[in-house]
């Protein structure tokens, strides 16, 4: 269709797309991640239901993140009764700050057009 109000076509500039990381660009590990990064260790318990999470969903994704080096995962028994805990690793904390540093990017990018 051509212009119609004989102004001429500008180009605009190609936004900035980071590569994000493909593990924490998913909701539940980004989620998984940001709440061990604001509460230091975690339990499986705590971290469900902060979540709003099933156990088989909770343990996939926590099993991806540890595959990655991003968290740990403490099993132990107490009287008995199983108990899972995970923290950040230094690896998890480096990749949060750069995802969320690349999510600025693009909010800054969209405001400033």
């Amino acid at each position: 269709m051509p212009n119609a109000s004989k102004e001429p076509d500008v180009q605009r500039p190609t936004p900035f797309i980071p590569e994000f990381d493909t593990v924490l660009h998913q909701r539940v590990r980004l989620g998984i991640v940001s709440a061990l990064a604001a509460g230091s260790t975690m339990s499986f318990g705590d971290l469900k239901t902060v979540l709003e999470l099933t156990d088989g969903n909770l343990s996939v994704h926590a099993r991806k993140l540890e595959e990655a080096g991003y968290i740990s995962c403490r099993k132990y028994f107490e009287n008995r009764t199983p108990h899972t805990e995970y923290s950040l690793k230094a690896a998890g904390r480096a990749a949060l700050d750069t995802y969320l540093n690349q999510m600025e990017a693009v909010i800054e990018a969209s405001r400033n057009q």
